[in-house]
C-alpha cells in the first residue's frame, strides 16, 4: 500500500484517530498538526514540577498521537505555544472567531511551506486548510476537506436565534460579524478547490446545502470511538433519573434547556453537567441551585461520569456529530438528543430525537425514562450495540472507503511507468 496521503491537523482531534487509521492502513505519508508531546522540548512538559496543577499543561502533556510513527510526524511548536496562550486570553466569541481565522491561516501557510513528500493527497479541516489547498492543487494533489461542525454561516444563524431567545445566557462581547464572515468565505473557498468534502452527520450535509454549498462532493462518514469494555450491569434504580450532559455550558449546547428541565423535575430527576462555565454569574447561581456542575473533568475521569448516570442528554442547537454521544452509548446509556446534534442515535431505538429548542418534549422523553425502568433497560442494551457499530475501527473503514484509493505505481523493463490509474 502506498503512503500517500498528508494529514493535517490543529490539536488532538478524536485522539489523533485520523493519522492512526491511516497509519494502520499504510497511506500515511506525514503528519502535520502544530504541538504535541513527542519530541524536544515538548515531551518534557509532563515531567515539569508543578504541570499536574496546570490544566493546559496537563492537556499538552497527553497529546501523544499513538499509533502514528514519530518520523512521520511535523510539528510547529513555538507556533502551537503562541497560539495556545493567545487561546487562553480569549474570553468572548469575537476574539476566538479572530484567533481561528489566524491560527488557521498561519498554519495552512507553514504546512505549505514545507510540502508535500510526494504525497498524492492531502486531508485537511474547514477553516485551517485554504493556502495549503491552494498549494497541494498547484502540485496535482487530490484533497479531502473535513467539515467538522456545521458550515459557519449556518452556525451563526442558530446560535443567533439562541442569543435572541436567551439574551441573559450571552456573556462578554457579542460576535462581530467581520470575523464571522471572513470565516465563513473561507469555508466556501476551501469547498470550491476540495475533490471532497468529509461530513460527520447528515445534519452537517444538509447544512451545506442550505447555505449553497456543492453538496455533489459531500460525502457522510459518522465518527466512532473505541467502545472499550463492557459496562458494568446496572442494578435496579433507586431515588431520582440521573441525567448527565457533557460540553461547554452554554447556548449552543443547548444548556438553558437543561437548566429548564433540571428547574421542572425536581425530586423527579438529578442533573450533572460536565464542562467549562464560561456563563453569566446569575444563570451560574441558577444553575448551581438546581444541578451538579463540577466544571471540566480530565478524560479519565469521564468513565465515572457515564457510570453514574441512568441517560445522557444533549440538547444542541447544532453540532457536527458530537463525540460525548458515541462515549454514552457505548457506556450503555440511553441518550436524549436533537436532530441538530448529528448522533448516531435512532429515535425511540437507543434514545430519543427530539426537537432543537424543545424543553417540552425533552422533559416528556426524560419522564418516560423516569417511570419506565424496562424501557430504560432496552435502550442501554441498544446503545451499548449501537456504539459496537460505530467503534473507531469501523469508522476508519468507512473514511478509507470514501477516500480515493491510492495511485499504484508500476513499471515495465521496456519502456516508461505504465499511466496513473
Amino acid at each position: 500500500m502506498s503512503a500517500d496521503v498528508i494529514v493535517s491537523q490543529l490539536g488532538a482531534r478524536m485522539h489523533y484517530a485520523l493519522p492512526r487509521i491511516l497509519a494502520s492502513a499504510g497511506r500515511l505519508s506525514r503528519f502535520y498538526t502544530d504541538i504535541c508531546a513527542t519530541d524536544g522540548w515538548t515531551s518534557q512538559i509532563g515531567k515539569l514540577p508543578f504541570g499536574n496543577a496546570i490544566p493546559a499543561i496537563t492537556r499538552l502533556a497527553g497529546r501523544i498521537p499513538e499509533g502514528v510513527p514519530k518520523d512521520r510526524i511535523v510539528t510547529f511548536p513555538w507556533f502551537g505555544l503562541r497560539s495556545a496562550l493567545i487561546r487562553l486570553r480569549n474570553h468572548d466569541d469575537a476574539a476566538v472567531t479572530r484567533h481561528a481565522l489566524w491560527a488557521g491561516r498561519r498554519f495552512s501557510m507553514l504546512v505549505a511551506r514545507r510540502g508535500y513528500a510526494g504525497a498524492s493527497g492531502l486531508y485537511t479541516f474547514a477553516g485551517d486548510g485554504l493556502e495549503q489547498i491552494e498549494a497541494a492543487k498547484h502540485k496535482g494533489l487530490w484533497v479531502a476537506v473535513e467539515q467538522m461542525n456545521a458550515p459557519r454561516e449556518v452556525l451563526d444563524v442558530l446560535v443567533n436565534r439562541e442569543q435572541a431567545r436567551f439574551p441573559d445566557w450571552v456573556a462578554g462581547i457579542p460576535e462581530s460579524s467581520r470575523f464571522a464572515e471572513a470565516f465563513a468565505q473561507r469555508e466556501r473557498a476551501e469547498w470550491a478547490l476540495a475533490d471532497l468534502i468529509v461530513c460527520p452527520s447528515d445534519f452537517v450535509l444538509e447544512s451545506v446545502r442550505t447555505c449553497g454549498g456543492p453538496v455533489e462532493k459531500c460525502v457522510v462518514v459518522p465518527y466512532g470511538v473505541d467502545p472499550g469494555d463492557a459496562p458494568p450491569e446496572r442494578g435496579p434504580r433507586t431515588g431520582p433519573l440521573r441525567v448527565l450532559t457533557a460540553g461547554a455550558i452554554g447556548l449552543r449546547k443547548g444548556s438553558p434547556y437543561v437548566l429548564e428541565a433540571a428547574e421542572k423535575m425536581r425530586g423527579t430527576a438529578s442533573f450533572r453537567l460536565v464542562g467549562p462555565r464560561a456563563i453569566p454569574n446569575a444563570q451560574l447561581r441558577r444553575l448551581d441551585s438546581v444541578a451538579e456542575a463540577p466544571g471540566v473533568l480530565p478524560r479519565s475521569a469521564m468513565r465515572a461520569q457515564y457510570e453514574w448516570a441512568d441517560v445522557f442528554l444533549l440538547p444542541s442547537v447544532c453540532e457536527g456529530s458530537a463525540t460525548v454521544v458515541y462515549e454514552a452509548l457505548a457506556a450503555g446509556l440511553p441518550a436524549v438528543v436533537t436532530s441538530s446534534t448529528g448522533s448516531v442515535v435512532r429515535n425511540g431505538e437507543e434514545g430519543f430525537v427530539t426537537p432543537p429548542g424543545d424543553t417540552a418534549t425533552i422533559i416528556e422523553k426524560l419522564n418516560l425514562l423516569a417511570s419506565d425502568s424496562d424501557l430504560v433497560k432496552a435502550m442501554s442494551i441498544r446503545a451499548r450495540r449501537r456504539a459496537l457499530e460505530f467503534s473507531v475501527e469501523r469508522y476508519g473503514d468507512r473514511l478509507l472507503a470514501a477516500l480515493p484509493p491510492p495511485r499504484r505505481k508500476t513499471s515495465s523493463p521496456r519502456g516508461p511507468a505504465n499511466p496513473v490509474r
